[in-house]
């Protein structure tokens, strides 16, 4: 039996994974993460201190050791900081990959050994495998809707080998009930909404207070101006809902195509199968990293542009002979919508996760024909696209 900290969010899905451990007879600690408390008095829902609670509560239901880690300095350092310079220079960053690179399995596992534990076990809907070499490769969950994967494309093969996901081959429905069998206090408790640790403020809210506007036009890709935007950084490729440009024509709806820093231009287009910019096939990742093996080495690589997006078959067209680059050029077997600079990209082999990266360049095209394209979920359909959406959306936390 093993010596393991758990992650515990005073969610249901990590005091499940806390709760098998212990029936499985391993010794757990829990550990709330305190990363943030809304000292700014930001508008929306920041409920870190009855997360605290619900934590302690189940440690205690459990029988559990429960410690509280303040790491408030270092998240603003590593994750806001991130999120701010990003959003500023005009891209859309991924917030909720980088916490899961630089706090959880960052400082929190560095923690976890420094302190004598063996691993660190989170609430992620992922699995994984040990391999002969001793090495671990990282898999999607078993439950499609919920797998969380893709928010751990930027982990390396020295984080992965001291994680424990405990319910990654559970569907959620089971794991509700498990919460119920185990009498975990928070088994009824709603799944978070918010950025990674902030809670369910709305990232047009959070940049407002951080980043000061800076207005400019709204324009076509002809370069009639139709409209005023508040500042480039409070949207994001693919937008179409909270643009600020209503359209004349029935059942279209103005699409956020292109965004130019030097005349801060917002490019916006009326969404249709042929809108010039929203499609492409060939772009640059860059950050390159990998879970295990070098990416050349997969037969079958595939990548994912979002959450909840399918994985698409990729053809790398610039390797490097000895594999190190940190950048290259790939093109998608199918046209792919609103690639967006500064998101992660996830790879595949299959279900196993390769590796991942940030897309640096997106080449569009014209639009493609309606049978090849890649279909997305769009904003308010059931899904985040992409997985920042500053004027509309939540940001989806995982974990």
């Amino acid at each position: 039996m093993a010596k393991i900290l758990a992650a515990m969010s005073g969610g249901v899905d990590s005091s499940v994974a806390a709760a098998l451990l212990l029936e499985q007879g391993h010794e757990v600690v829990g550990a709330y993460m305190k990363n943030w408390t809304n000292e700014e008095g930001l508008p929306g829902d920041c409920p870190w201190e009855q997360d605290i609670r619900d934590a302690r509560a189940v440690c205690e239901s459990l029988g559990m050791e429960f410690r509280i880690l303040n790491l408030m300095d270092a998240y603003r350092d590593r994750v806001v900081d991130y999120l701010l310079s990003g959003y500023d220079s005009g891209v859309t960053p991924n917030p909720d990959t980088m916490c899961n690179r630089e706090m959880k399995f960052g400082i929190l596992r560095d923690y976890a050994l420094h302190q004598g534990f063996e691993g660190l076990a989170t609430g992620h809907y992922a699995r994984l495998r040990t391999n002969q070499d001793g090495s671990r490769d990282l898999l999607r969950g078993s439950d499609g809707n919920k797998d969380q994967s893709y928010f751990l494309a930027l982990l390396r093969q020295e984080q992965i080998r001291e994680a424990w996901f405990p319910i990654g081959d559970l569907p959620k429905p089971r794991v509700r009930e498990l919460a119920a069998r185990f009498g975990i206090p928070v088994a009824e408790k709603k799944d978070s909404q918010g950025i990674c640790f902030i809670g369910d403020i709305r990232m047009s809210d959070f940049l407002a207070h951080f980043l000061p506007e800076s207005p400019g036009d709204i324009v076509t890709p002809d370069g009639r101006v139709v409209g005023r935007h508040r500042g480039l950084h409070f949207y994001t490729l693919g937008q179409r809902r909270g643009v600020g440009v209503a359209s004349n024509q029935h059942g279209k709806a103005f699409v956020v195509v292109a965004k130019r820093r030097e005349p801060n231009h917002l490019v916006v287009a009326l969404e249709a199968p042929d809108t010039p910019l929203l499609w492409a096939t060939r772009c640059r990742v860059g950050s390159l990293g990998v879970t295990n093996r070098p990416l050349q080495k997969i037969g079958r690589l595939s990548a994912q542009p979002r959450y909840r997006c399918p994985a698409v078959r990729v053809q790398v067209n610039d390797w490097s002979p000895e594999g190190d680059a940190d950048s290259f050029v790939m093109t998608f077997a199918t046209p792919q919508r609103a690639l967006t600079p500064g998101q992660v990209c996830a790879f595949y082999e299959d279900d196993v996760l390769v590796g991942g990266g940030v897309f640096e360049e997106i080449f569009a095209e014209e639009a493609p024909a309606e049978a090849e394209k890649s279909t997305v979920a769009e904003p308010g359909e059931g899904a985040i696209f992409p997985a920042t959406l500053p004027g509309e959306e939540w940001v989806t936390t995982q974990g």
